[in-house]
């Protein structure tokens, strides 16, 4: 007999899931035991939380799911802030939790890792939130989550699967997969009246996010028929050129950025949420537009949010470029002297100490994908950090916040992309978090090198509470020696004295297949 667990593992294969993360428990044994008859790779965490950071990690680079298996109770919401941050990320995931049965849920009886309604629980960080109820049910469900990955703004499922309905019967159940729906395009109406809009144009800009990723080649294209400069949010970073002459190579945040989309006319906003987190990061209130805006997404209820669009396409990013492309008239609009004068503004508010320090990550490993933690040095690469291609970025620094998310989403990263050089930066109050993901990394053999920026406290929050006029507290934590903490699970453990010596030991760290530690004590790097 094939049970609805085993069918389900073959589903996720046929799908195109290649990796899969979990911790095995009481419950989950029958989603295990088709798991090898796949050619499905199963990473084992040590913690649900970091099962989802590094899902999170592989997509990031990939755009792909991967999936992750829990338990019910504590394995599944342990894994719930992994998914918040792939929520606001638009990031897919897969989750496969287990759960009681279904004649024993609601009863309140005291059952190993009982919760009163796990569906309802997990849909406040997911796309969409499914229990599974019987095994005919399953071929639609798989159709619907992959339907949402490849068709819709993406971002974590989840599927309930009671044990009871894991291990019946499913030998009667069809293999056969669901037609993937085409992503939407955009009307062609709206298109002319974007084009006559643009084509009117004297000043206009162009903000990318994240949902642009993808969308690069006419993105760019795009750009320079209309010789308008272009912002991008910490997900869009690589989708221009860090060289190119239209590459506004700072957050929106700043406010020579902010000066330039007052001053135009027209706005055309690509995949990109407005939010706070890339657009207001300072939190002053103060972001506006001056001029029309044409927002561009596959999310409809997106449109409605943040800013009030003047023309709202939605649309996938790639289509509605690639169309909107032949209706423009190339046109010079001094959009490289506009951008030009804008980054002129930026030079100053520029740290030079970070910036030698973010260059070094390329100067050493050319095309590397940097994963960023909630720590200092990444919130100045919100400004100063170039990524060298789409997807070769990411940040918890925006969105959701988490901390401890850059470590194992690294290993994810490296998991996706095994022949790419992947940077884990994370501060020593974040790394405090996922530390023991070293483990998994050791097990795995993924080679990462693991740059702690350590200033032995919360920098960030404490600058928060002196900008509130108080003194700091609860803020200067307690740091261990990372370096024999390292060396106690097996990683290569150094301290970089300088920057040369940084690009030195990144480049060692690619010569081991497992995480190489790199500490950098922020007063060696960074003058007061």
């Amino acid at each position: 007999m094939a049970t609805c667990g085993e069918i389900l593992v073959k589903l996720m294969e046929a799908y195109g899931i290649e990796c899969a993360f979990g911790i095995p428990g009481t419950h989950t044994i029958e989603l295990y035991r088709g798991l090898p008859q796949t050619n499905i790779r199963h990473v084992t965490p040590r913690h649900e939380q970091g099962a989802g950071f590094m899902a999170d990690g592989y997509a990031r680079l990939t755009g792909k799911p991967a999936a992750c298996m829990t338990v019910s109770g504590p394995g599944a919401l342990n894994i719930a802030t992994a998914m918040g941050q792939a929520l606001q990320d638009s990031v897919p995931m897969l989750v496969i939790s287990a759960d009681n049965n279904t004649f024993e849920k609601g009863l309140g009886e005291g059952r190993l890792h009982e919760t009163r309604n796990l569906q309802a629980a997990m849909a406040e960080c997911s796309v969409w939130s499914h229990t599974l109820a019987r095994a005919d049910e399953l071929p639609k469900v798989m159709a619907r989550a992959f339907a949402i990955f490849n068709s819709e703004r993406p971002g974590p499922v989840h599927i309930s699967m009671p044990l009871n309905v894991t291990t019946s019967n499913a030998d009667h159940v069809p293999m056969d997969l669901w037609a993937i729906p085409s992503r939407p395009a955009a009307a062609p109406a709206q298109l002319q009246q974007a084009a006559d809009l643009l084509n009117e144009s004297q000043r206009p800009v162009i903000a990318l996010g994240g949902g642009a990723a993808d969308a690069a080649e006419w993105v760019r294209a795009l750009a320079e028929k209309l010789d308008a400069p272009v912002s991008l949010t910490h997900n869009a970073k690589g989708i221009l050129p860090v060289d190119h002459s239209l590459h506004v190579d700072t957050s929106p945040s700043y406010q020579p950025v902010r000066d330039l989309y007052l001053d135009a006319d027209v706005v055309l906003g690509i995949g990109t949420e407005f939010s706070e987190s890339d657009y207001d990061f300072f939190f002053n209130g103060e972001f506006a537009l001056g001029g029309k805006l044409i927002r561009i997404d596959i999310d409809a209820t997106q449109l409605t949010r943040n800013v009030r669009p003047d023309i709202a396409i939605r649309a996938d990013a790639q289509l509605a470029t690639e169309a909107l492309l032949p209706l423009i008239n190339e046109s010079r609009r001094n959009g490289s002297q506009r951008t030009a004068q804008v980054k002129e503004l930026l030079a100053p508010l520029n740290h030079p100490g970070y910036q030698a320090f973010l260059d070094a990550f390329q100067v050493a490993l050319p095309g590397a994908a940097v994963i960023g933690d909630s720590t200092q040095p990444a919130y100045f690469g919100a400004a100063q950090y170039h990524a060298p291609a789409p997807r070769r970025f990411a940040s918890a620094a925006t969105g959701y916040g988490t901390l401890g998310y850059a470590l194992p989403a690294a290993f994810g990263a490296k998991l996706a992309k095994p022949d790419l050089p992947v940077i884990s930066l994370i501060g020593d109050g974040g790394l405090q978090f996922t530390i023991n993901e070293l483990s998994t990394a050791i097990e795995a053999k993924i080679s990462v090198a693991v740059v702690v920026w350590n200033n032995e406290r919360y920098e960030m929050i404490a600058q928060n509470f002196v900008d509130a006029g108080m003194e700091p507290i609860a803020c200067d934590i307690y740091t261990p020696n990372f370096l024999k903490i390292a060396e106690g699970y097996g990683c290569p453990a150094h301290r970089a004295e300088s920057i040369e010596h940084l690009i030195e030991l990144l480049r060692q760290a690619q010569k081991v297949d497992v995480p190489t530690i790199i500490e950098v004590r922020e007063q060696d790097f960074i003058q007061a």
